[in-house]
C-alpha cells in the first residue's frame, strides 16, 4: 500500500495494526509556549517598551492595527524563537500564543474583517515596511511612516545594562571587538575584506561581561578599530552618570591599540588592556627570554613560558612610551611570543596574571558574538540600505539582551545558568502548547510529562524576585 503524503495530511509506517496520521489541523495550539518566559522578562523589565520609545510613528491612530511595540514583540520573539526570516511570520501570523504576548487583545484575529480576517499579527510586509522607513519619512510618506532614532537606539543597550544591575558595580570591564558578518548581495556599503576572504560587513561590538552594550554596523572597508573612540565616549559618559565612582577598563585584541585611543584612555582615566602585534624589534627585545623558553621546551618537552615587563613606545605611531607585557614562550618546535598593552600598574596586576587571567578572559567575549550571530541571526543583513540593516542588527542585539535577562536572573542557580542562546531555546522555548483564550485568562496546556516543569516555576520565583513589580 502507498503512504499517502500531502500538505495536510501525512501517514507514517503503521505501529502494529495502528496507522500513524499526522495532520497540521490543531487551530490553537502553539509550538513555542516557552515564550511566556520572555513574556515575563519583557513585562517585568518593561525592555520591549523602552525600545519601541525610540521610534516616532507617523501613522493616524485611528487606521492603526499594528501598535509600534506589538510590531516589535511579534518581530523579536520570532528571533529569539528560532524564525530568522520575515517571511516565517506568513504563519506565525497566526500563533495564538506570539499574538498574546505581543499584546494583542484580540489573540484570535476574529474581529478583524476582510483578508486579515483570523490573523491576529502582522504581515512579512507589514514588517518589512517598519524595517524600511528612511530617516526623512513623515505623516505625508505613503507606506513607510515609523522612524527609529538611531542615537536613542544606541544609548538603549547601555541604558538597559545599567538598569539590570541592581547596586553600582565598582568597576566595569568593555570588551571591544570586530566581526565579520557576510552579504551575498549588492548592499550599500559592500566591500571585500581581504582578511575574511568575502565581501561583509564589519561590526563593531562592545560587551559588559554577557551583557550587550553597542552593535555598530559598518562598512569592511576601514580599520577594526574604527569609529571604536567615540562610542567609548559616549558608553563611558553614560556609565559615569549613572554611576560616578565606576573604573572603567578597556580590553581587546591588537585592532584596538591605536594611540588615539589610548590617548583618550589617558587623558580620562579610562584604562586599557590591548593586545599588541608583535614585530622584530618588540622580540629582539626578549630574544634572550625566548632562547631560555626554547632550551626549558626541549628539555621537558613541554610548552615553556615566561613573563617580561617593558617600557615600549614606536618609532612614530604612539605618542608616549607605555607598559608592555611580553610573554615569551616556546611551543614544542616553534616560538610563540605574545605582547600585550596597558595602562594598569604592576601594583595592581602583575604581569603573568594580568595576561592570563585578565587579559585571556576576553576570548568569552566571542561566544557572544556567536550567539548574536549564530543563534539570533545577527548576520541577515540582507536588506539593500544600511540603515535598514542597522535595525535587523539591533533586532537581533535586542533578542540578545532578552535571552541574556531571562539567563542572567531566571535561570539563575538552575544547569542552565551559563547556557547559550541556543541551549535555551531548544529546552525551554521550543515547547508544544495548547492554547485557550478567553475574556479573563489565556491558557497554556503543557505536556505532563515535560521535564521542565519544575524549572519553569522556579524560572518564573527568580523573576518575580527579581523584578517585583512589572515596569
Amino acid at each position: 500500500m502507498t503512504t499517502e503524503c500531502n500538505a495536510n495530511q501525512i501517514e507514517f509506517e503503521a505501529l502494529g495494526w495502528r496507522r500513524v496520521v499526522a495532520s497540521f489541523d490543531g487551530a490553537r495550539v502553539s509550538s513555542d509556549a516557552g515564550m511566556v518566559l520572555l513574556h515575563e522578562v519583557d513585562r517585568r523589565s518593561g525592555l520591549l517598551a523602552k525600545f519601541a520609545a525610540c521610534f516616532t510613528d507617523h501613522r493616524r491612530p485611528e487606521l492603526i492595527a499594528h501598535e509600534v511595540t506589538e510590531l516589535l514583540r511579534q518581530r523579536v520573539f520570532g528571533l529569539c524563537c528560532g524564525y530568522e526570516d520575515l517571511n516565517d511570520h506568513a504563519t506565525l501570523r497566526d500563533d495564538p500564543l506570539l499574538a498574546a504576548v505581543s499584546g494583542k487583545p484580540d489573540a484570535s484575529g476574529n474581529d478583524r474583517g476582510g483578508r486579515d480576517q483570523g490573523h491576529p499579527l502582522a504581515s512579512p510586509s507589514t514588517l518589512n515596511r517598519l524595517e524600511l522607513t528612511p530617516a526623512d519619512a513623515s505623516a505625508g510618506s505613503r507606506y513607510r511612516k515609523i522612524v527609529y532614532d538611531s542615537a536613542k537606539l544606541a544609548d538603549f543597550f547601555v541604558e538597559a545594562y545599567i538598569a539590570s544591575q541592581v547596586s553600582a558595580p565598582a568597576e566595569v570591564v568593555l570588551d571591544l571587538d570586530a566581526t565579520d558578518d557576510p552579504i551575498h548581495g549588492t548592499q550599500e556599503g559592500r566591500f571585500f575584506h581581504g582578511y575574511y576572504g568575502n565581501y561583509c560587513y564589519l561590526p563593531l561590538y562592545v560587551f559588559a561581561d554577557d551583557f550587550l552594550l553597542c552593535a555598530k554596523l559598518r562598512p569592511s572597508n576601514i580599520d577594526g578599530s574604527a569609529g571604536a573612540l567615540e562610542e567609548v565616549k559616549r558608553i563611558a559618559q553614560k556609565l559615569r552618570d549613572a554611576w560616578p565612582g565606576v573604573r572603567i577598563v578597556l580590553r581587546a585584541d591588537s585592532g584596538f591599540a591605536r594611540d588615539e585611543l589610548m590617548h583618550w584612555c589617558e587623558e580620562n582615566e579610562v584604562d586599557f588592556v590591548f593586545g599588541l602585534a608583535r614585530n622584530t624589534r618588540l622580540q629582539s627585545l626578549i630574544a634572550s627570554e625566548l632562547e631560555a623558553a626554547k632550551v626549558a621546551s626541549e628539555q621537558t618537552q613541554q610548552a615553556a613560558r615566561s613573563y617580561v615587563e617593558l617600557r615600549y613606545c614606536t618609532h612614530k605611531s604612539w605618542s608616549r612610551k607605555r607598559r608592555v607585557i611580553a610573554k615569551a614562550e616556546h611551543v614544542l618546535d616553534k616560538s610563540n611570543p605574545r605582547f600585550v598593552v596597558t595602562s594598569l600598574s604592576e601594583q595592581r596586576w602583575a604581569a603573568k596574571a594580568l595576561y592570563e587571567e585578565f587579559y585571556c578572559a576576553r576570548g568569552d567575549m566571542e561566544n557572544r558574538i556567536k550567539e548574536q550571530q549564530m543563534d539570533l541571526f545577527a548576520d541577515r543583513t540582507s536588506a539593500h540600505t544600511m540603515r535598514a540593516n542597522q535595525l535587523r542588527l539591533w533586532f537581533a542585539s535586542l533578542a540578545y539582551t532578552l535571552m541574556n535577562l531571562l539567563r542572567r536572573f531566571g535561570l539563575e542557580g538552575t544547569e542552565l545558568a551559563r547556557a547559550q542562546a541556543g541551549t535555551i531555546r531548544v529546552r525551554l522555548l521550543k515547547l508544544g502548547a495548547v492554547v485557550r483564550v478567553s475574556v479573563r485568562r489565556v491558557w497554556l496546556s503543557l505536556s505532563a510529562a515535560s521535564p521542565v516543569r519544575e524549572l519553569f516555576a522556579r524560572i518564573v520565583a527568580n523573576l518575580r524576585q527579581r523584578f517585583p513589580k512589572p515596569s
